[in-house]
């Protein structure tokens, strides 16, 4: 069993056991290749998270009917990313051996890899939706295999083809866009449409959801390592998300990249914690305790 952390996402202090889905902080920004910080997301989502109400008028729910419970953050290893990686795959195990969802809050987008390594040795047939401005599927960066620029290629070396959705993508090599096109991941460049008929194609199988916030338009999330030009609204990702949770069967998923030294406003940090709760409350009518 876990303990409670000192400090909680808004509401998320129930009970482990008697919790529904779990909460983690995985506060790692060891491969950023551009603007480190995201090691800060984490605490800062659940400290700037009681400047969010519970209750989401989007949805008619509130998180202080739900039962979920935050462990905190993960103290890990910097300079060692394999350590961090299984310290993060643990972590997730040990959520998922308990019939529990795991919800980890990121840090730079490879600490995905481990979470996702729990979930694929669980549920083998899981797939993958990746929501990103990058296409994260190099073999390699500046020689490489573990990093942000390669977390993708990494989940895909776990599943295999035709089994990772991503959208949203505006930015990456050329020759990863080129290896997608011959079959190997599903594609959507710039927004998000065909999400409804993606849902609709993987009912039934247990599906791994992954945010990295950089989807977003950096007019409105500046707050990020890597911000890229264009991108989609708030709106249209608290859609997608909020669609994905409820169509699919979500085992485990993650929020990833915010970088709050690069946002002193905290509008990124607002926005990151109001993606997180929509989507523990779109999660709720698919995990709710009897």
């Amino acid at each position: 069993m876990l303990n409670k952390n000192t400090e909680t996402f808004i509401c998320c202090d129930r009970d482990y056991n008697d919790s529904s889905v779990v909460l983690f902080g995985a506060p790692f920004d060891g491969t950023a290749s551009f603007r480190p910080g995201t090691r800060f997301g984490p605490s800062a989502i659940r400290h700037e998270s009681y400047g969010l109400e519970s209750y989401s008028p989007y949805q008619d729910g509130d998180l202080a009917d739900m039962a979920i419970f935050d462990s905190g953050d993960l103290e890990l290893c910097f300079g060692n990313t394999n350590k961090v990686l299984d310290n993060i795959y643990q972590r997730a195990a040990t959520i998922l051996n308990d019939n529990k969802l795991p919800f980890m809050l990121g840090g730079e987008h490879l600490v995905t890899l481990g979470a996702f390594r729990a979930a694929a040795e669980k549920y083998p047939d899981v797939r993958l939706i990746h929501f990103d401005a990058h296409t994260d599927l190099r073999q390699e960066y500046l020689g490489e295999t573990l990093s942000h620029a390669s977390v993708i290629r990494r989940c895909h070396d776990i599943i295999g083809d035709g089994k990772i959705f991503q959208f949203g993508i505006r930015s990456g090599d050329k020759s990863e866009f080129v290896w997608s096109r011959e079959g190997h991941t599903y594609l959507r460049m710039f927004d998000t449409k065909g999400l409804t008929d993606v849902i609709h194609s993987l009912s039934g199988l247990p599906v791994y959801l992954t945010v990295d916030l950089d989807i977003l338009d950096p007019a409105v999330f500046p707050g990020t390592g890597t911000p890229e030009a264009g991108g989609i609204s708030f709106d249209e990702l608290r859609r997608a998300v909020t669609q994905a949770c409820k169509g699919c069967k979500i085992v485990a998923c993650d929020v990833t990249e915010l970088s709050p030294p690069y946002d002193i406003s905290g509008v990124s940090t607002a926005v990151a914690g109001k993606i997180v709760r929509e989507m523990l409350i779109a999660l709720n009518p698919i995990i709710r305790r009897p």
